[in-house]
């Protein structure tokens, strides 16, 4: 037999193979991803009642309601606010712990878990640890506040501070974002920083002419995930504001996921939710489209040199 044939034949069985094992995902995408989304984009077009299951043809209601309806522009605004506040704060945050655990020598392991640790604590923990933390009159950071000759605000009260709180509350889990630019680091080769320090740079022009460059690829994929995360932020609000029926939040903690649950499953308008994540999704399309036309002109890529 031909040597060619041959080798048509046994790459003909790897592809068979390779099917063959990421069917289970297929079927999975197929059926829960790309089905439910089909199906969430038909029931937009209708009136949905999840509470009765009636469902009767609504064309585009839904979404002149998403126009006339003030609290979804609100909630957009309030999503808008936190996606631009911690987004470029949890990058440089992440950014920085993870230089100073890429010069760790000894014990460097116990300290990637030590800090890792964080983003392993369940939301409904967190969100009671910050709910101690961040009492206006007894809370632990209003009392070093108080410590320092500084009147710390009202953080789950005054609708100023209600969005600085919940940003406060997201950067707790910096360290998965921490690992990946952790990661990027490790790659940077050694000898570009010495060639640098032989022709005078010091640590500040090597981080903007070597660090940031050659990590400039994990910088904007984290930027793209945490934009997306950003913009679909339910747990530290809802947690914190939205948990329990009785208490009256302040409109400033309502995001935009929390708004489409409540609609979902509590006001039972599914239709109107459906038509609230399309909208959310193509945001998210356009955000994430314009950051690519952005990023390409500043990334570096290694393979392109």
């Amino acid at each position: 037999m031909p040597a060619a044939l041959r080798a048509r034949k046994y790459n003909r069985r790897e592809a068979v193979a390779g099917y063959l094992f990421i069917t289970p995902w297929i079927i999975g995408f197929l059926v829960f991803t790309l089905g439910a989304m089909i199906y969430s984009l038909a029931i937009s077009f209708s009136h949905f009642n999840l509470a009765t299951g009636r469902m009767r043809p609504g064309g585009l209601d839904n979404y002149r309601a998403l126009l006339d309806d003030p609290r979804v522009a609100g909630s957009l605004r309030n999503t808008l606010f936190f996606a631009v506040l911690a987004v470029p704060l949890e990058i440089c945050l992440a950014l920085l712990l993870a230089i100073l655990l890429n010069r760790v020598r000894r014990g460097a392991g116990f300290f990637r878990t030590v800090y890792y640790l964080p983003k392993m604590t369940p939301a409904v923990a967190t969100a009671a640890v910050f709910l101690l933390l961040l009492n206006g009159n007894t809370g632990a950071i209003n009392r070093g506040l108080r410590a320092a000759g500084i009147e710390g605000p009202q953080w789950l009260v005054d609708p100023a501070w209600v969005r600085p709180s919940i940003v406060l509350m997201a950067l707790w889990g910096v360290s998965g974002t921490m690992v990946i630019f952790l990661a990027a680091l490790k790659n940077v080769p050694r000898d570009l920083y010495e060639v640098a320090a032989l022709d005078g740079a010091g640590p500040i022009r090597q981080f903007f002419a070597i660090t940031l460059p050659m990590i400039s690829g994990a910088v904007f994929f984290n930027v793209i995930i945490l934009t997306i995360y950003a913009f679909q932020v339910f747990d530290q609000a809802y947690l914190l504001f939205w948990r329990d029926q009785n208490n009256v939040a302040p409109e400033s903690s309502l995001f935009y996921a929390v708004y489409l649950f409540q609609q979902a499953f509590r006001q039972f308008n599914f239709g109107f939710a459906a038509a609230m994540a399309w909208l959310l999704f193509l945001i998210l399309m356009v955000l994430t489209y314009l950051q690519v036309r952005i990023g390409n002109r500043y990334v570096y890529y290694e393979a392109e040199r």
